[in-house]
């Protein structure tokens, strides 16, 4: 009996330990499952637009970009992870954890010079942060400010595998995008409850550079291509598209029958594929020579969806990270 009791109590300590085991594994697992999934902080910035978008960086782009790296720092995650720890995972060790929406992280803080036939290759574009355009009335008078928005989409915005080709003209570093996963359709929400569409791109980006060598503290910018959140294809609940669907809604005959005009709907039956410009400023601020890598933040601004043609845009402000890698 006395050698039973002992063979017991030993097998009830065995038992005991793997199920603290077990939770804690299960605990870590959770923690890292909620930090990857928490929302972004929002920073306090409002700035006044009311400018063209290319005058709107150019004035504060500076100030955007400092604002950017203070958003970089304030929402970096504390297990941000490098390209080549990212590349040892597994499928299920990276599923449901978030870090298919991160870019990776840069080491090191020295110079790369591109030679000429390199480009840039696996350039990821991470937003932290969003802000719309709203005007705000104060003392009797409105004027235009960006505030603060939070994210609805789900962790589907950032893009990835974005490529393209670099030169030197005139001794300054040109990138022009070619291809990769350029664009994703991201919704945010004002203060006041309204959601504004916008797709998120960089398309056909033709950046320009202030030197010829990536290195910290170097900066490019440039225009972009931003075509139309709804694609031909779309029908509204009425059934009109641009290019299938309905002409006019079925149901309001009498107000377009053409003999008084249907501007009231004119813009609702008449579907437009609207392409607008946007433009981004980057500043580079790590540098990794041993693995050709840079990163650093970002600052875009850009329209929102027309519900193609029929509403005014919103302009969207962007501030987050990014990562690309010379080859």
């Amino acid at each position: 009996r006395g050698l039973v009791s002992i063979l017991a109590a030993q097998v009830n300590r065995s038992t005991n330990k793997s199920n603290k085991m077990k939770v804690a594994v299960c605990a870590l697992t959770l923690v890292a499952s909620a930090s990857a999934f928490s929302s972004t902080p929002r920073t306090q910035s409002s700035t006044a637009m009311k400018m063209s978008l290319k005058d709107d960086l150019s004035v504060m782009g500076k100030a955007a970009l400092a604002s950017a790296v203070a958003v970089s720092l304030a929402v970096s995650p504390a297990q941000a992870l490098t390209k080549s720890e990212v590349n040892q995972l597994s499928y299920l060790q990276v599923k449901g954890t978030g870090l298919a929406n991160r870019c990776s992280e840069v080491i090191g803080e020295g110079t790369i010079t591109p030679k000429a036939g390199q480009k840039l290759v696996d350039m990821c574009i991470e937003p932290k942060a969003w802000a719309v355009e709203e005007e705000i009335g104060k003392g009797g008078k409105t004027e235009k400010k960006f505030v603060n928005s939070k994210v609805m989409t789900r962790q589907t915005y950032t893009l990835e595998g974005i490529e393209g080709t670099l030169a030197n003209e005139g001794g300054n570093i040109v990138f022009k995008e070619k291809e990769g996963i350029d664009y994703a359709a991201t919704t945010v929400q004002m203060p006041g409850g309204e959601r504004v569409p916008f797709l998120f791109t960089v398309k056909d980006l033709v950046a320009k550079g202030n030197g010829g060598s990536f290195k910290p503290g170097f900066q490019m910018g440039g225009e972009f291509s931003v075509p139309s959140y709804r694609t031909g294809l779309f029908l509204d609940p009425k059934g009109r598209g641009g290019t299938t669907g309905y002409d006019m809604a079925v149901a309001l005959p009498g107000l377009q029958s053409g003999e008084e005009g249907d501007e009231e709907l004119f813009k609702e039956n008449n579907k437009t594929f609207d392409v607008t410009t946007g433009r981004i400023e980057m500043e580079v601020n790590k540098v990794n020579t041993e693995e050709s890598e840079i990163g650093g933040v970002f600052v875009a601004t850009q329209l929102g969806d027309t519900d193609m043609g029929s509403k005014v845009p919103k302009k969207i402000l962007t501030k987050g990270i990014f990562y690309a890698k010379v080859q």
